[in-house]
């Protein structure tokens, strides 16, 4: 297996401390801070082990502090409400006795209703395009927007349709495909958390892809501030999936980005929404 990808589920297996209690550790080779798609996954696999028989429809979270990679994170469970078609859970990660994470999640019995959905975007097949990781490497020392962690072993291949080093998009868009870089087995609560690790990637800076010229991300500090998720349909995350992202709005050192997940037939499998930190450093001047 794919060792970036076999640390990631061993990262998610975590540990029972007590009832509703559990410690989570981070990626060896992430930098200072904990990159937030990983609490993210921790904090839904958490709640996950105190909710039987339903899976999860949406979640809602804040990141209240950075999370320092050389710490244990410990997140604690609040079992809100166990109703008779949904379950209600609260969750905070904490460190050094802080708070750095806080999170409500809900959860749904599977049932049959009345279905709709926006055509998928029309992009390129994933077969047609190149590993972004690739690319970085390839460029990086002489691009600006080739940040470090872009050019090291990820747990999913990424392939975007305007990637790094070539002519960007007037519109804040920023469509790639996806895959997990190792088979797993159809367990739904696990492809659920890998997701949501996924969710976290590359969304904060589609507010910034209007902006690279003038603004390379290097210029950039940036930072998730919420994330919010909503999962639509099942989903297999060692497939392919396209994550189709836009920003409708940039202002006031935020940016406001979406994104959707299809899959190849075209099903729409989840949409998240986030809103970042985007500021400018001054030292760049």
């Amino acid at each position: 297996m794919h060792e970036a990808a076999a640390e990631l589920l061993e990262l998610l297996d975590l540990e029972t401390i007590e009832d509703n209690l559990f410690r989570g550790r981070n990626e060896r080779h992430a930098g200072p801070r904990v990159f937030g798609g990983q609490v993210l996954a921790q904090a839904l696999a958490a709640c996950g082990r105190t909710v039987q028989g339903r899976l999860p429809h949406s979640l809602h979270a804040y990141f209240l502090r950075p999370g320092n990679s050389r710490l244990p994170i410990l997140f604690d469970v609040d079992r809100i409400r166990d109703g008779s078609s949904f379950t209600t859970r609260r969750v905070r990660g904490i460190q050094n006795g802080e708070p750095i994470f806080a999170m409500s999640a809900s959860f749904q019995v599977a049932e049959a209703g009345l279905e709709h959905q926006f055509p998928a975007p029309d992009w390129p097949d994933p077969e047609q395009l190149e590993d972004d990781t690739a690319v970085a490497r390839r460029l990086q020392g002489t691009d600006p927007n080739v940040m470090p962690w872009t050019t090291r072993e990820r747990p999913f291949e990424s392939r975007s349709v305007y990637p790094v080093g070539t002519p960007q998009p007037e519109a804040p868009i920023k469509p790639a495909w996806y895959r997990l870089r190792a088979r797993i087995d159809d367990e739904p609560m696990l492809h659920a958390c890998l997701l949501a690790y996924c969710s976290d990637m590359g969304l904060m800076s589609t507010s910034l892809v209007p902006h690279m010229a003038g603004t390379p991300r290097s210029h950039i500090i940036g930072a998730s501030l919420d994330h919010a998720m909503w999962f639509h349909r099942p989903l297999e995350v060692d497939e392919w999936f396209l994550y189709d992202r836009d920003s409708p709005s940039a202002s006031a050192s935020r940016g406001f980005n979406r994104g959707g997940f299809y899959d190849q037939k075209g099903r729409l499998l989840a949409s998240v929404a986030q809103e970042s930190l985007i500021r400018v450093r001054r030292d760049m001047d």
